[in-house]
């Protein structure tokens, strides 16, 4: 599965720039995990921050920044079969997550929810070189 992985941004930071990125961080604290269990995982903010810098924004939250940070996520779910949901309280997070129910995406909110897809017999793998011989 490819999985985005929600969880607050901008939230309780006052747009401080440093405590954004930790934020990020925290986000992208679950992407190993998330790939060592067989999945993709991808977060919005990999692909918002580089293109609203390349569309000119100077400050969180002005036009530029709008126009990308939450709908590029929200085109990215089309791509994703599930949410992992985590930390705090998160506006945009949220939205996320209610955009993914309404796609019908699987919504998780810990690791230990996500299936494990690295078993080959889960995908009827073993013996694969065998049945090639």
């Amino acid at each position: 599965m490819m999985i985005l992985i929600a969880g607050p941004y901008r939230s309780d930071t006052g747009d401080d720039p440093e405590k954004m990125a930790a934020n990020v961080h925290d986000m992208e604290s679950y992407a190993l995990p998330i790939f060592r269990l067989g999945h993709i995982p991808v977060l919005g903010e990999w692909f918002a921050l580089p293109l609203v810098k390349l569309a000119g924004s100077t400050q969180i939250g002005d036009e530029a920044f709008n126009e990308i940070f939450h709908p590029i996520a929200e085109r990215l779910l089309d791509k994703c079969d599930a949410v992992l949901r985590v930390g705090s309280a998160s506006q945009g997070a949220d939205l996320m997550v209610k955009t993914a129910k309404e796609k019908g995406l699987q919504i998780y909110y810990s690791l230990e929810e996500i299936p494990s897809q690295t078993n080959k017999r889960e995908f009827g793998l073993v013996n694969r070189d065998a049945e090639k011989r």
